[in-house]
């Protein structure tokens, strides 16, 4: 695999072995520097305004002693879409017959569009960050549209994946939660909605101050896709 400016150092750490983040695999997460959206409460400051320090011809050596031991691979970040050479990366893993999740804030749907035509992706956890009114804001970008036509994407195509929002009672309340519920529901999104209240229990890119659990009405919770809190 040839090494060329940022795809030679791509990742910042690894996760060697987890339980949790790829569901009902043996998996290790892949910790991409860098991203193009500064969400004040990232927990990973240093991953996203970092440099790599591993390539990706290193870290395929990780995973090469790690055959029959580890079910998948998990591409996180930051943003790994940003780097150049992950299909090529992502197909040397699927040779290893690993599976693969990809961790994506949707920014990229012309490289997703080319992972899922070559069948490199077998689970998306797509970040859905707010809406078009509050995205600017939150996300310091305006990738709104590249966000929802990944969403498009990932509902076209026949791959398991989940929707997951970061919640800050500052930047998102009930109401706005149940907007964002139709948004996908419109969209024929019928899966898990996965909220992640924000702790404050580790250094954060911004300093938001604590954040109270939004209340959700019982008329929203019932009706299409379901809310799951994750701790």
């Amino acid at each position: 695999m040839q090494k060329t400016g940022v795809e030679a150092l791509p990742i910042f750490s690894i996760t060697p072995f987890t339980l949790l983040d790829f569901s009902d695999k043996t998996a290790c997460i892949l910790w991409f520097a860098g991203c193009n959206m500064r969400c004040g409460y990232c927990y990973n400051p240093e991953i996203v305004k970092g440099k790599g320090k591993l390539g990706l011809a290193d870290v395929l050596v990780f995973l090469k002693k790690r055959e029959g031991l580890l079910d998948g691979v998990v591409l996180s970040g930051g943003e790994c879409t940003l780097h150049p050479g992950i299909i090529d990366f992502a197909r040397e893993i699927k040779a290893l017959g690993m599976q693969i999740k990809l961790d994506t804030n949707g920014s990229r749907p012309d490289v997703l569009a080319k992972m899922m035509s070559q069948n490199l992706l077998d689970y998306v956890a797509l970040d859905f960050k707010s809406l078009p009114g509050s995205f600017q804001k939150i996300t310091r970008s305006s990738f709104f549209d590249q966000f929802e036509k990944s969403l498009k994407l990932l509902l076209a195509h026949d791959i398991q994946m989940e929707v997951r929002t970061t919640v800050h009672s500052s930047q998102i309340n009930g109401d706005e939660l149940a907007e964002m519920k139709n948004f996908l529901a419109a969209r024929g999104y019928k899966g898990h909605y996965y909220l992640q209240h924000f702790v404050n229990q580790t250094k954060t890119l911004e300093d938001l101050g604590p954040s109270k659990k939004p209340q959700l009405d019982q008329s929203i919770i019932s009706s299409g896709p379901q809310f799951v809190w994750r701790n």
